[in-house]
């Protein structure tokens, strides 16, 4: 694609998911229009900065579990959004500098960034998708392009199963995405949760800027998206309970950006995660 039909797909006259959570981890690749809601939203709830950070490294744990504790190799991370410091390949290659790693995104914004998620380890390789979540089986079909999908894949999905309104079509597109995966896999999911007056008040604002609405979810949903799977412990848990003992604290651009991101904030961030084995 080029680059001057790249720019016709990204409309900056409207907040965007992917900028918008890049400015909260204090990235540099977002426009106006997204730090006015960012700001906006931060006045009305600083705890999303907490979300964001602690979701970042939920990523780095996540992936450095799989890769040196469950002997993972193979990484499908679905809704990618802009690249920032340690990116699930170089977290998976630091580990394991064999592993394959394919990026998944159908936004133009993202996909302008793409090849700074194409660098890789001689041993491994890297991929970047411009598809569809709402496509399973396309995204499976490209996939096994770098991928051996009769092996155990990390499949990756954070912070992108808010944008489903639905809570049964986002179950039935994880649903089909393990189903294309091979016994062993893993499902890796952090989103935000209805679980304060706070993130409510700041998704209503969030999704009264025009942008994408992201929906935040109670507990009980996201817990949903691993049935029939094996949960690793601790479970489905706020994103900084999450096997907290392997956070470096050290894997996120701009962590102290704006209010918020303390660790005495952190543990009642309102975003949960889990891990799940696919039997």
């Amino acid at each position: 694609m080029s680059d001057d039909s790249l720019r016709d797909r990204i409309d900056t006259s409207k907040p965007h998911s992917a900028r918008f959570w890049n400015y909260f981890v204090g990235g540099k690749d977002n426009y106006e229009v997204d730090r006015e809601i960012g700001d906006q939203i931060k006045s009305i709830f600083p705890g999303l900065v907490d979300v964001a950070v602690t979701s970042r490294r939920f990523l780095g744990r996540a992936v450095t579990h799989l890769a040196g504790e469950r002997g993972v190799r193979q990484f499908l991370d679905v809704g990618t959004g802009l690249p920032t410091a340690d990116n699930t390949h170089e977290v998976a290659q630091r580990v394991a500098p064999e592993s394959r790693i394919v990026y998944v995104d159908n936004d133009p914004i993202v996909l302008a960034h793409a090849n700074a998620l194409l660098s890789s380890t001689p041993e491994g390789r890297t991929a970047y998708l411009d598809a569809d979540l709402y496509d399973p089986e396309a995204v499976l079909k490209a996939a096994a392009g770098t991928l051996d999908l009769s092996r155990p894949v990390g499949l990756m999905i954070l912070n992108t199963l808010g944008h489903v309104a639905e809570y049964a079509r986002a179950r039935e597109l994880v649903r089909r995405l393990m189903g294309g995966l091979a016994s062993g896999s893993y499902l890796v999911i952090s989103d935000s949760t209805a679980t304060s007056e706070g993130m409510i008040a700041a998704s209503e604002a969030y999704n009264s800027s025009g942008a994408v609405p992201y929906y935040v979810r109670p507990v009980a949903e996201i817990a949903g998206f691993f049935d029939g799977l094996e949960l690793v412990e601790p479970g489905v848990v706020r994103v900084p309970e999450w096997r907290p003992e392997g956070d470096s604290g050290g894997a996120v651009v701009g962590a102290g950006v704006g209010a918020g991101a303390g660790a005495g904030s952190a543990a009642a961030v309102d975003a949960y995660c889990g891990v799940g084995r696919k039997p």
